[in-house]
């Protein structure tokens, strides 16, 4: 592609990112928020609980501590805490995945700009969070040990990079299978490979070795997972939509064929 192609389409990709960012925070601020809530009153029960228990059972009498003020109140961090940096995290991976747009167009069958947009959006969000997030679901604040929290981190990024590896590999696989076996069934053994390939990555990777809290309701950890979920499919829905229209516009005018849309229309290699 011509280098102001390129640019044009990295524009595009992160306003396309900060748009599906709106729709995100809408479902964050919406199915997440009243789980992440909820879970912060289960801890701060379970804190209260233990306390009395202490000093029920003769334990030393503490003096009234008082209470940290804190820098940042629960309701800033709802609404524009959770906007920022929702829509800051929409417009990086907008950039990044028009980038691989512009790599994947005309190199993984004949699609129109839209629809390798779609499976751009689809590829990230399976092997940037789907495929992690089945190994390593998102917990809510009240469940985790705080002192694990950095080899939960690792293990959730490694377990991001063997995805996007994976992930890859059978694309080239299933390019250099198509001569023979065909577009679909190479894409369908290359697809086995990728499920094989990260079946074994879950089974030799470290679990997670946080286990719920007792007495943490269950249908509170349910609520915030799918809500977790529920977040990036919205934003990577919402991406490939955004994207793939402004795309398409710019890179198959509908005057096809005239002088304009000639240049217009980008040379692939």
């Amino acid at each position: 592609m011509y280098a102001s192609t390129v640019r044009n389409l990295l524009v595009r990709g992160m306003l396309a990112g900060l748009i599906a960012g709106l729709f995100a925070f809408a479902v964050a601020y919406t199915l997440g928020e009243p789980s992440v809530d909820g879970s912060i009153a289960v801890e701060e029960a379970a804190a209260a609980k233990e306390a009395a228990h202490h000093a029920d059972h003769g334990g030393a009498a503490a003096e009234p501590a008082e209470e940290e003020e804190e820098l940042v109140s629960r309701a800033v961090q709802s609404t524009v805490g959770l906007g920022t940096g929702v829509l800051v995290y929409g417009v990086a991976l907008g950039g990044i995945a028009s980038l691989a747009f512009c790599f994947l167009l005309g190199r993984v069958g004949r699609f129109t700009p839209r629809a390798t947009a779609a499976l751009t959006a689809a590829a990230a969000f399976t092997t940037v969070y789907l495929v992690p997030f089945l190994k390593y679901p998102a917990t809510p604040p009240a469940v985790g040990n705080p002192d694990t929290i950095g080899k939960r981190t690792t293990l959730f990024f490694l377990m991001i990079l063997l995805s996007v590896l994976l992930g890859v590999a059978a694309t080239i696989a299933g390019r250099r299978l198509a001569p023979r076996l065909g577009n679909w069934n190479a894409t369908l053994v290359a697809g086995a490979g990728f499920i094989a390939a990260v079946t074994l990555a879950f089974v030799f990777l470290p679990g997670n070795e946080d286990a719920v809290a007792e007495g943490f309701p269950a249908k509170l950890l349910w609520d915030f997972r799918v809500a977790a979920l529920a977040v990036q499919a919205t934003l990577w829905a919402a991406f490939a939509i955004a994207f793939g229209f402004m795309a398409q516009r710019l890179l198959a005018p509908r005057e096809a064929g005239s002088p304009a849309a000639a240049e217009a229309t980008p040379a692939l290699g």
